[in-house]
């Protein structure tokens, strides 16, 4: 599904050179569960924008898909994101004079999409982000945190992507609704093998994936499953 291969990205001013990436490779199955955590200023966010065809790397190759997205231009990066890329950002970025029908439904006419159709497929796209229909033609602002962020679910699956890429997904949520929204993001990934990338600095979120990759100072230092990290925790709790 993803292949990120000797990634590194380079920002120059003037004569200096700054390395957000050194060199990182991963890769991520079809239909697995990632999180990737690192402090602020460690590089994940930049990883996240090349994952995400946000950017282009400035040296190495990045698949998804199979496809090598690592030189398109804007246009064509723009068309791979729209195709094969869901996003869940941590603000919803939902129109707020739209109804929620309306809200999942916007990709699917940038897509040209037939109204009948985008109709159908946002419906199902709600029902699959357990988005209650009695709210379905309320406004944004008629909306709970949680509730939004179920909308932004919805909107991220109504293209059927190949990946979905929630980047702090909780980050204005509190405690109880960020666990509904992980929940929903567990189940979408269990019943429906959804291939999920999860961003966050917070370990408690991240441990919600299969696999934590932890970033550093622009390169990969972990990259364990959550399974064998909780033994680890434990054992040196004890």
């Amino acid at each position: 599904m993803i292949e990120c291969r000797d990634i590194e990205k380079v920002y120059r001013s003037g004569e200096v050179e700054t390395y957000a990436l050194r060199n990182v490779s991963l890769s991520v199955a079809d239909g697995e569960f990632v999180s990737i955590t690192g402090p602020s200023g460690s590089g994940k966010s930049t990883l996240m924008n090349i994952i995400g065809c946000l950017d282009t790397p400035t040296k190495g190759e990045y698949l998804l898909g199979g496809e090598n997205v690592s030189e398109l231009d804007s246009d064509e990066l723009a068309e791979i994101r729209n195709r094969k890329i869901g996003f869940v950002f941590q603000s919803f970025h939902l129109l707020r004079r739209a109804t929620v029908l309306r809200n999942v439904a916007l990709p699917l006419v940038y897509a040209g999409i037939v109204k009948s159709e985008r109709a159908e497929r946002a419906a199902a796209a709600l029902r699959a982000a357990a988005f209650p229909e009695q709210f379905w033609n309320h406004l944004p602002n008629q909306l709970s945190g949680g509730m939004m962020q179920r909308v932004a679910i919805a909107r991220a699956l109504v293209n059927d992507p190949l990946l979905i890429l929630a980047d702090e997904p909780t980050g204005n949520l509190d405690t109880k609704t960020g666990d509904v929204i992980l929940d929903t993001l567990q189940r979408l990934h269990r019943d429906e093998h959804r291939t999920i990338i999860l961003i966050t600095h917070e370990s408690y979120v991240s441990e919600h994936a299969q696999r934590v990759i932890h970033v550093r100072d622009g390169s990969i230092v972990g990259d364990i499953p959550v399974k064998e990290r909780r033994i680890a925790n434990n054992h040196n709790q004890v």
